[in-house]
């Protein structure tokens, strides 16, 4: 497949009258990352992770471009009950919630019709949602989240997420949700996250063979363990309407198994800097920031206003946000991406002066569109819309 990678020029001149910081989309990448997430998704379906858009006419871009795109994975309950008001369905919340008002919020959308799943692994997030759910007189789908890291020896590899770390704690967890009335158990969710969110390309040959083993190894054991949690719970009586899996970095391994009916994707249509590190496919930089130069302290160090938007997570240089374009434009080491400057260095053919700019790319995906109430959307050379973002719309979940 050919496709056509801007340069450092083709954005600044199309950028040129915009004020900076802002950040963009360049929609031809866009829906390339999107065709190639459908090709790796086999004949599996998507849901859409909300937390790596943050964009409501994004998300609406992604859905009505093909039908193996449903649902939505939200990643806060308010989230989910905006997006429903905006006419979205099929709302899936990734993370247990125990607020009772959010849970109300969610039974009066539940109440419209719409459907809205909470995520839960220990008994007492089913029962608070069953007691909310009897005083609104609701009734609530949930999902079982269980635990897909691997333990080899002292080695814990993976995330710590979910209590359902067996088949027999998700049997006892099954048997309970089966006793509490306003509750029906509609889907079993496993985020591999030491498969789909480590990189296995990283520079360092020694730990990308690590990862590679490692990965290699969990892999085979937490399909085993889907699999059997998947047929205990269904020889319990519970109709499950689905079984999510994967991510962005593993969807070549997930779609193997038998037992996973969709594939939760977010990153790759963005396609971060973290992205950058992975040997099974490539997406293309669909989403970047500008910066502006304003100083010139030394020859070949290019010290540009604000740009400090660091990735969430453990604090290791992988979350800083990369320099992208002019390309090989490279951070300071001791100095990183500050709040009101980054200093950046540059020795190539670009001549860059004051009022320029330098574009960067974010370690995360959604994670930018905190930082900026707007996305300017770019196809073919033009400026064709500008969006908001969650925080364009005055919202702000976490």
């Amino acid at each position: 497949m050919s496709y056509f990678i801007p340069d450092y020029k083709y954005y600044k001149e199309l950028f040129k009258e915009k004020q900076m910081p802002f950040a963009f989309v360049d929609m031809d990448l866009f829906q390339t990352n999107t065709e190639r997430i459908i090709q790796r998704a086999g004949n599996k379906k998507i849901r859409i992770a909300s937390k790596s858009i943050r964009c409501v006419e994004l998300i609406k871009n992604i859905l009505a471009s093909n039908s193996i795109f449903r649902g939505i994975m939200c990643y806060h309950p308010l989230e989910a009950v905006h997006l429903s008001e905006q006419g979205f369905d099929d709302l899936l919340i990734a993370y247990p919630i125990y607020s009772q008002q959010h849970i109300s919020a969610i039974c009066k959308e539940i109440k419209k019709g719409k459907t809205i799943i909470p995520m839960v692994d220990l008994p007492e997030h089913a029962q608070q949602l069953n007691r909310v759910a009897e005083q609104e007189n609701c009734i609530i789908p949930v999902c079982m989240d269980i635990d897909m890291s691997s333990d080899f020896g002292p080695l814990h590899f993976g995330v710590r997420r979910s209590s359902i770390t067996t088949v027999g704690k998700a049997a006892e967890l099954g048997k309970q949700i089966q006793q509490l009335k306003n509750l029906h158990l509609d889907g079993i969710m496993g985020y591999e996250a030491q498969i789909a969110g480590v990189g296995d390309k990283t520079g360092n040959a020694a730990k990308n063979l690590a990862i590679a083993a490692l990965k290699k190894k969990s892999i085979k054991e937490l399909a085993q363990r889907r699999a059997a949690i998947v047929k205990e719970i269904q020889s319990q009586g519970h109709q499950l309407r689905f079984v999510n899996g994967g991510g962005t970095g593993s969807a070549e391994t997930t779609i193997t198994e038998d037992c996973v009916t969709e594939l939760a994707v977010g990153s790759g249509f963005y396609s971060p800097g973290l992205f950058d590190d992975y040997k099974r496919f490539r997406h293309l930089p669909a989403t970047a920031y500008a910066i502006e130069i304003t100083r010139n302290p030394i020859q070949d160090v290019y010290t540009c206003f604000g740009g400090g938007y660091t990735a969430s997570g453990s604090m290791e240089k992988n979350k800083l946000p990369k320099p992208y374009l002019p390309l090989g434009a490279k951070l300071i080491d001791t100095e990183g991406a500050g709040e009101v400057q980054t200093p950046i260095v540059y020795k190539g053919p670009e001549k860059l002066k004051l009022g320029d700019p330098v574009f960067m790319r974010h370690a995360k995906a959604g994670e930018l569109c905190e930082r900026f109430n707007s996305l300017l959307l770019v196809k073919d050379g033009k400026i064709i819309n500008e969006v908001k973002t969650y925080r364009g719309e005055g919202l702000c979940f976490l």
